[in-house]
């Protein structure tokens, strides 16, 4: 493998003057740059980045921890932060936490052992001790999807309230009025934002939400099959029940799929996380989708701002309803159109 000094011997021109090229420094004369460029292609010579790091202080690379790579909603948005940083310049080392704070943990640490420029993190829980550290001690970092309450740190995520009273809103046009919900983890953001907005939307239809009829789950395909399996011995059923993520609503089909029953002739159903598998489930399934793509590339924007100096905003970006076929719509409505429900006068609130 060529080394710099190869390089320079090369070119004829010294070690120094290599380094200004590969730096882009502007004192090189256009002559000398030229001939160093052709030694670098000739030799097939690649700098070192790690030796550049201790030089620059800088590794241009992020780190990003996502709480379940086999989620599809995580593996859009890590290829869209991984499309984005590569566009500014970056490189990325994605952590899988896979719903578990001790991995979480050990991602960050990792990360942090590495010398990443800055974190992207979506938390698995209200923050650990490791993050809120890092976040505190001058890290550059970015709270992707997920969040945590009072720490001072840039939030990219989207906003489920409004869709979620529009799903509640198009349920009641349908004639539903048994409304259940498979909630995700309570410890997380999300997971209490979508049901606090779910039971304040059937609350603006006069709309009850007992007990029996929330489950909980933790954003993955087993505890929403469970969650299903427990409505579906009730004596009374649910009419339609929301998943509040992709994953449960999976396992949730299973469950009605596996008693022999028929989504929505039996029990109908809707979910949180829009993916491309939902358009071709029969019937397709009416769905709130999130901006995923835009998310990735704004928090690594923020993040990249934040490590420059610069004193990003944090950024709220709206999901939005997509009606399919699950809840009993007509097959018109069926080939994945978004359709914001007509709201009743009475009982309108935000939630």
């Amino acid at each position: 493998m060529a080394s710099i000094k190869d390089v320079a011997a090369v070119a004829g021109v010294s070690v120094a003057t290599v380094s200004r090229v590969l730096n882009d420094h502007p004192s090189v004369s256009a002559a000398a740059r030229a001939r160093v460029l052709a030694a670098v292609e000739a030799l097939g010579y690649r700098p070192n980045a790690v030796a550049r790091s201790l030089r620059t202080d800088q590794t241009r690379t992020l780190g990003l921890v996502i709480s379940d790579v086999l989620n599809p909603y995580f593996t859009h948005l890590a290829r869209s932060v991984e499309e984005e940083a590569r566009a500014l310049g970056y490189s990325v080392i994605i952590g899988n936490a896979d719903e578990r704070p001790d991995l979480q943990d050990h991602h960050v640490r990792t990360l942090l052992d590495r010398r990443i420029d800055g974190l992207l993190v979506s938390p698995t829980d209200g923050g650990s001790p490791l993050m809120l550290d890092a976040a505190r001690g001058g890290t550059p970092m970015v709270f992707v999807d997920r969040w945590i309450p009072g720490v001072d740190v840039p939030v990219v995520r989207s906003d489920g309230r409004t869709a979620i009273h529009d799903l509640v809103a198009h349920l009641y046009a349908l004639g539903h009025r048994r409304l259940a919900i498979i909630a995700g983890p309570a410890a997380t953001t999300t997971g209490q934002e979508r049901v606090e907005a779910f039971r304040r939307a059937m609350g603006a239809y006069g709309l009850p939400l007992p007990d029996a009829y929330t489950g909980q789950g933790d954003f993955q395909a087993e505890s929403g099959r469970r969650a299903m399996e427990r409505f579906l011995e009730l004596a009374e059923r649910p009419q339609v029940v929301f998943a509040a993520d992709n994953l449960m609503a999976l396992g949730a089909l299973d469950a009605v799929r596996a008693r022999g029953l028929r989504v929505p002739d039996d029990i109908a159903l809707a979910a949180f996380d829009d993916i491309p598998w939902f358009l071709h489930t029969d019937p397709p399934v009416t769905a709130i989708a999130q901006p995923t793509g835009d998310l990735g590339r704004a928090a690594v924007r923020a993040l990249v701002d934040r490590i420059e100096g610069r004193t990003p905003e944090s950024v709220i970006l709206p999901a939005r309803l997509v009606v399919r076929r699950s809840c009993g719509e007509s097959h018109d409505n069926g080939k994945g159109n978004e359709r914001i429900p007509h709201q009743p006068a009475t009982n309108r609130s935000q939630s």
